[in-house]
């Protein structure tokens, strides 16, 4: 008996739901541009489909347009009333989650499916080898923990010096100190990264750095199911 593979989810067009989006409510691209400071022929291609969007990217259109990133993909917004928010649960199953990959690494969202968390669970495999390549150090308020699952994970931050932590180790910090995430060795570094911040700060901390990513965009798609 042969083993049956999993189906693939089709290639999610988040250009066409933010294109959506927008019309509902009779935006133009240039007021969403104003709202998001993003530019507007970046916000015209990712409509188009003609470049990829890249994480900060994501939670900046979503944050500064009170967009819910599940809508991104396909997940229906009110899924959950009100009352039913002390009862909800989602279970991800092992390689399921939504795929974000960007320069510095791939990340895979866990509980996608729950709008409006108050912590955003991510299993994560760092790529940067250098704080170069990791580009500006995050910055925001909350707090973060982290936990190595393989390899060796150097933290920066603007306070203290490196942290380098092997598997089984887990860090837990103030997200307010700028920090980033830097693969050690050749091994590949796979993280479980839990964090919570308000709206706000992580809209100020996009707007600060998410043109300076500029490099390779990053893509965004469905995993395998």
């Amino acid at each position: 008996m042969s083993e049956r593979k999993p189906e693939i989810g089709p290639l999610v067009r988040p250009g066409a739901a933010l294109r959506n989006f927008r019309n509902e409510r009779g935006w133009t691209l240039a007021q969403v541009s104003e709202k998001t400071g993003l530019p507007l022929s970046t916000l015209s291609k990712i409509e188009t489909d003609k470049t990829e969007l890249t994480i900060d990217r994501l939670l900046r259109i979503s944050l500064a347009l009170d967009f819910n990133i599940a809508d991104f993909f396909g997940s229906p917004t009110h899924q959950f009333a009100p009352a039913e928010a002390s009862c909800r649960r989602s279970i991800t199953r092992a390689g399921e989650g939504e795929k974000v990959s960007s320069k510095n690494g791939t990340y895979f969202y866990q509980a996608y499916d729950i709008l409006k968390k108050a912590i955003t669970p991510i299993v994560a495999e760092v790529r940067a080898r250098t704080l170069e390549e990791f580009g500006e150090f995050h910055r925001h308020d909350g707090e973060e923990f982290v936990f190595v699952i393989e390899g060796e994970l150097a933290i920066y931050t603007d306070t203290y010096t490196p942290a380098y932590l092997k598997a089984g180790d887990s860090i837990f910090f103030d997200s307010s100190m700028g920090h980033a995430y830097v693969a050690v060795g050749d091994q590949p570094c796979r993280i479980v990264s839990v964090f919570a911040s308000s709206e706000k700060s992580v809209v100020d901390l996009l707007e600060g750095h998410a043109e300076a990513q500029g490099a390779p965009a990053g893509s965004l798609e469905k995993s395998g199911r």
